[in-house]
This record gives C-alpha cells, structure tokens and sequence, in this order.
C-alpha cells in the first residue's frame, strides 16, 4: 500500500532552468500525480502521488529525455571516477583550447600569431564533438521532447560558429589571404561552459555539506552485548532493544536509553549546542552524538529510518529539495525562455545579414546571443540560496521543515511564546528559600533530608538545589510521606515537617507572622511548602521553600534581540496571572504583551487577533500548543533534539534555547535577501547581455565567460551564507 507521503526522485541530465521545468511537466501528466516539483541546484524532484507506481514516474522521466531513480535514503558518496573524468575533460578541453586563444591574448602586447587553418580545425574538433558532446545529447533529447533547455543553445552557437570555419577553409573567400576561421569562439565555448558546469558543480557540494556532515555521522558498526560478550556488528543488524556499548571517544551508533554507566555526549553537531551535555542512567543519548568520559551501556529505543539523525537528514533534504514561493515567478519566465532567445538569434542574423550583408558577422552575433542567454543563473538562483540558508541554520540548531516558512518567516510582525518549557524550564524549581532564622543552608539541609529517595517532582527540585549549592542533607530518620499533605521525620529528639500552609494549621502553625512572605509568593504564582520543627512549645515555623517553573537562561536575551530586530514578543500562557506576569517582568516583557489563563483554544483566538496586524510567529513545545502552532503564520516547535516531526510547525528548533527563534528570523532574511540579489543579477546578465550580444557588442567567447560567471557567481554569492554566526552559539 502507497504511503500519502511524497516521493523522492534524483534526477541526472539536468542542466538549467528550463530541464527543471521539463521535468516538472512530464511528471504532473502522468495520472494521479497531485504535484510534482523539481529542484535544479539538487537535481531531485519531489512527487506527490499516492498510489502510482515509481516505476511511472521514472518512464515519464526517462520519455522526457532524463534520467531518475528513486532517492537513496543516505546518499552515495560522491562518484570518484565520476568527478575526476568531468576534471580530466576540463583540462583537455583547456590545452586544446589554449593554443586558439592564444593569438588574442597576445595581440594586445604587439604579438601577431596564428595556428594554420588545418591546426585550429585539428583542436577544434575534439573539443566540439568529443568533450562538447554532452551538449548535442542534451539538446537533441529536449528537441525530442519538443522543447529548448540550456544545451541546445550551446550546441547551436558553438556549431554554427565550427560550421562557418570549416566552411571558410575549405573554401576560401577571395581577396583574403587567410580565411576568417572563428574555431577559437566554438572551443573557447565550450571549453568556458564547461568550466561552469565544474565550478557550479564544485559549488553545490559545498552547499550541500551540511546533509553530508549528517550523514557521516551515523557509525558503520556498533558494540553489541550478546550472549554476555561484545560483538561489533554492522549497524544495519542493530535491533531495538539490543542493548549497545560505547566507549569514551567514540560516536553513539543508535538512539538509546542509559542503562548504566555516566558521561558526558556532544551533540553540537546533531543540536547545535556547544556545551556536553552529561548522561547517567535513565537519560536518552541521541546517535551521531560523540561519547565523551565514560563508558555507557545503551538500550536501543530506534534504529535506521526511525533514529533522531535520520528524520533531522529527511527534514533538511525536503526542505532542500521543495521550491521555495519566489521560485514560480522564475519558472513562469524559464519555460519560455529558450524558445525566445532563439527567436531574437534568429532576428539577430537576419538583422544583421539583410541590413549589413555581413553574414559571417550575423552569425557570430547571433552565436553571442545563444551562449550569453543560457539560462543557467536563473535557475540556480533561489534554490542555491535555500540549500545553503537551510543547511547552515541546521548546523546552529534550526530545522527548516516548510521551504516556505523559511521565506515567510523574515515577514514576522510578532512572535508569540508559550511559558511553560518554551520561556521556562517546563518542571518545579526551587525558586525562593527563606529561613526566618537567616540561616538559608541549615533550612535547605534539613528539607534535603527529608526528602531523600522521594520521587516527587517538588522533591527533586529540593534535591537539586542541594546539589547545585552543594548543601549536604541533614541526618533525618523516620521519614513519612503523609498523603496530600507533606513529609515528617525526626532530626534528633525533634520532629521536622515540610508541607502546605493547610497542614500547617492542622499542625497549629501560626502562620500570621508570615503573611507577607505567602502573598509575596501568590503574587509570583508560586507554590509555597512551610518548614516546621516540634518544640516543647509547640510547633515552630522554620522557613519558607517556594517552588516554581524556572526561566530559562536565554529567555531575556532571546526577548531583547527581537525586539532589536523590530518584532513584538508576547507570551501566550495557561498559567495563572500572577505566575505569568512574574515570569514577563523577568525576562523584559510589558504587562499590555502577557496573556494568562489561556486554553488551547484561547491561544489560537491570541493568535488570530495578533495576524490581524501582521504576520504571526508562534513559539511553543509543540503539545497542547500544536492548534495554535498551526494557526499562526509561522509555527516554531521547541524540541529537545529528539523530536524533530513536529508536523504542525514549519520550523524545528532542536534544543530548547528561545534565542533560535531570533537566529530563525535572521536566516530568513539574510537567505531571502540572498534570493533577491541572485536573481538581480542573473536577470542582470541576460538582460543586459542579450542586447549587448544582438548589437554585435559582444564576442562569443565574451559571452560563454559572462555566461560561466553568471551561474558561478550566484551559487558562490549563496555560499556566503555559511559565514553566518547565530546568536544562539554558546
């Protein structure tokens, strides 16, 4: 049975806008495809057809003159032989080539030297017929398919300007002493063009390291117990439930469950996070994490498809691989763009053999046309752009799942957050001690003691705060839980009790003298537990344990720096008012920009009512917040590295750090930018270049190096992307 989910198809042949959209069209004729998108700079096309066979889709490929197969899951290395024949043809094409460029290159210093006709055409036609040869295939697999693409106007230029050569050798003009051979401007050509095709090549890779670096981080093998011994075994054996054992140094092969050991794992390169994050038994390791002190032993909660790794590589290559909304403009203009340059060639030398009777001439401007015109940059433009934007924001941390958000995302107005594990830590903290007494250590002593081995989420806080101050537990003996209320134990000869303020005046606390301390507390929306020891007197109230949701670190940060970038932050919370406000004055909010009390429901009305002033970020843990997740104009999942599906949001955020979110908004708008000025200039290039070229202006092999840079020159530009730093890097 057909999954709903979209296909994945590598596509080979491709060599400029117009094949895209070739491609793109043959797949949506085929019947039951409901889309069908088809990206240049990855050569991969995206189908969405439930229940038709791949094996259709790959025909209709095949009949369009291309070449597909279904997308491996991890992609092959990249062929060696491959890469070093397309080098070795480049350097050929270099050397022949050398010598016909030669006497321009040295005309300007007073050297006036040619080959002998029967030279230039010795070395022209290698170059045109063996190692252009890629061209005429191309192209005559387009015309085929009854359309134009990039080749056929290399294929034409280039021969008509060998044509016209061979012609003048073979057949001098009268009155010239050496007959006009123009079998430099076909060579130079072809040789330029297909330095282009190497250097976009080369630049592509690069930009698609990040999924590579991803990729390599999955182990060959890993270290399973069985049958009490260790047994390295190829990962693709490895089963859930296995349990699994990683040395110090060494990468964790599979998504886990400590069973026993401590250490600390990296995960800057699955998360983005710089610092270790320490592991002990009960915690979850992701695989592609490197292990670092110690030794663990590992159960295997999820294996190939299913791992974290797995599904982060299948979220950036989607993202990768989808067309971003600014990329139809281009293909609206790219399919009827070869078809139009043919047509102003075909004017340019009518043009100028009618009117000057120069034919040689009108051929090698109409030539000048054909090679300027490929529309090679157009084509690469936005996708380069997003490949790289959406690969450096992977490696900080930033899961881009919608190509569409990533665009959308530089239009935010407002960006709403969740409290509750988005802003805060998401579980109690032991936020306030204060001893009546003045002494904070001996109250948090004694509350440790009581609490020991107790696995009451208010307990672990007492016990991490302890921990975190280095406090040792007072020496508490005959501890009781007493149900709803609280803990008691005797310190010494003196019962100790730590629960509500209601247990406290079952007990005959007076609580009158703290009132203050209590309301402070409410206020804060905070959850109070009352410390009190027996006395012959009667009971004696110690001290005050306050327990709340704590702020995260980079919560203030992440505020101020969209507020920096012009955006309104607002907090969007279920939790009390009291609690809410604390936490906003906390962190740098206005009380106009925080919303308590709120259901799911509630939060997607918030939502809605703050689109009507502009496009809407939504910020939450992607739980009860996915309604409003969905609601907004762009949803921001906070996930902790292992969940990265979210299906409500477009865009992931690996590790709960709320200043992504910023980093978010800048990528967008650095890799939308990036768009922008790649497409200026590859209009820039044609625009200008084709009339230049039909003016007669421009020499083709003028034109086949401007046609070169073009496609370089926009794929180097997105490159620049990966300079980017994010805030969110510490």
């Amino acid at each position: 049975m057909q999954s709903d989910s979209p296909l994945r198809l590598d596509i080979t042949g491709m060599t400029c806008a117009s094949c895209a959209g070739r491609v793109e069209k043959a797949l949506r004729k085929v019947e039951g495809v409901r889309d069908a998108s088809v990206n240049l700079a990855t050569d991969t096309a995206t189908v969405v057809a439930p229940g038709v066979p791949a094996g259709r889709l790959v025909q209709a490929v095949e009949q369009a003159g291309y070449h597909a197969r279904l997308h491996a899951e991890a992609a092959p290395p990249m062929s060696a032989g491959g890469g070093s024949r397309e080098t070795r043809h480049l350097w050929l094409a270099v050397l022949l080539s050398l010598p016909l460029a030669a006497p321009m290159l040295l005309m300007p210093f007073g050297v006036h030297w040619a080959l002998p006709g029967w030279a230039q055409w010795l070395l022209a036609t290698p170059v045109q017929f063996w190692l252009g040869a890629r061209f005429y295939r191309a192209g005559f697999a387009a015309l085929r398919a009854r359309s134009g693409n990039m080749d056929q106007l290399v294929a034409l230029g280039t021969s008509a300007a060998y044509g016209l050569s061979v012609y003048h050798l073979l057949a001098p003009v009268a009155g010239h002493h050496a007959p006009p051979l123009y079998f430099e401007s076909s060579a130079v050509v072809v040789t330029l063009v297909l330095l282009g095709k190497w250097l976009e090549a080369r630049a592509k890779r690069q930009a698609t390291d990040a999924i590579r670096a991803l990729q390599a981080l999955r182990p060959a093998t890993a270290r399973v117990l069985r049958a009490g011994s260790e047994a390295s075994v190829p990962i693709d054996e490895v089963a859930v439930g296995d349990e699994v054992v990683v040395l110090p140094g060494e990468r964790i092969p599979v998504d886990g469950v400590v069973v026993d050991g401590r250490s600390h794992s990296d995960e800057s390169l699955l998360s983005g996070e710089s610092l270790p994050v320490p592991k002990a038994p009960g915690d979850t390791v992701t695989g592609g994490a490197v292990n670092g002190e110690g030794r663990l032993r590992l159960r295997t909660v999820a294996v190939g498809a299913e791992t974290a790794l797995a599904r982060i590589v299948r979220l950036v290559e989607d993202a990768q691989a989808k067309k971003a909304p600014i990329q139809r403009i281009v293909d609206r203009v790219s399919a009827v763009f070869v078809p139009t340059v043919i047509v102003i060639a075909l004017a340019t030398l009518l043009g100028w053999g009618l009117l000057q009777g120069d034919w040689p001439r009108a051929l090698l401007n109409a030539v000048a046309v054909l090679v300027i015109a490929c529309p090679c940059a157009l084509g690469l433009a936005t996708p380069a752009a997003v490949m790289a934007g959406t690969g450096v924001a992977a490696r900080a941390g930033i899961l881009v799942k919608d190509v569409e958000a990533l665009e959308t995302t530089r239009h935010l107005r407002t960006v709403a957050f969740d409290k509750t594990g988005t802003l805060t830590v998401g579980k109690p903290a032991l936020v306030r001690l204060q001893a009546l007494d003045g002494d904070e250590a001996g109250l948090l002593a004694v509350a440790t003691g009581l609490q020991q081995g107790s696995e009451h989420p208010l307990a672990k806080a007492v016990l991490d705060a302890a921990r975190e101050r280095s406090i040792a537990a007072a020496g508490i003996t005959d501890i009781t839980a007493v149900a709803g209320r609280g803990v008691q134990g005797r310190l010494g000869a003196a019962q100790v009790a730590l629960g509500h303020a209601r247990w406290m005046g079952e007990l005959g606390v007076d609580l009158s003298t703290v009132r203050t301390l209590a309301d402070a507390a409410a206020q804060a929306g905070l959850t109070p537990s009352w410390l009190a020891v027996a006395t012959p007197a009667g009971w004696q109230l110690r001290g005050l344990l306050a327990f709340g949701d704590a702020v995260r670190p980079q919560s203030a940060e992440a505020i101020a720096a969209l507020r920096a970038m012009g955006l309104r932050p607002v907090m969007l919370s279920g939790d009390s008012r009291g609690a809410a406000h604390a936490i906003g004055a906390a962190i740098g909010l206005r009380d106009d920009d925080v919303r308590a009390e709120l259901l799911p429901d509630d939060k997607v009305a918030a939502i809605r009512a703050l689109a009507a002033q502009g496009p809407v970020g939504m910020v939450g843990d992607g739980l009860n917040d996915a309604p409003a997740l969905a609601a907004a104009t762009v949803g921001f999942a906070m996930g902790s590295g292992t969940d990265v599906a979210m299906h409500a949001a477009g865009v992931t955020l690996m590790r709960p750090d709320p200043r992504l979110v910023a980093d978010a908004v800048d990528i967008s708008r650095r890799t939308v930018r990036k768009i922008h000025q790649n497409l200026f200039w590859a209009f820039v290039y044609n625009v200008v270049g084709i009339p230049l070229a039909a003016l007669g202006l421009l020499d083709p092999m003028l034109a086949g190096a401007a046609m070169a840079l073009s496609s370089v020159s926009v794929v180097t530009n997105a490159l620049l992307l990966r300079r980017w730093t994010p805030r969110a890097h510490d």
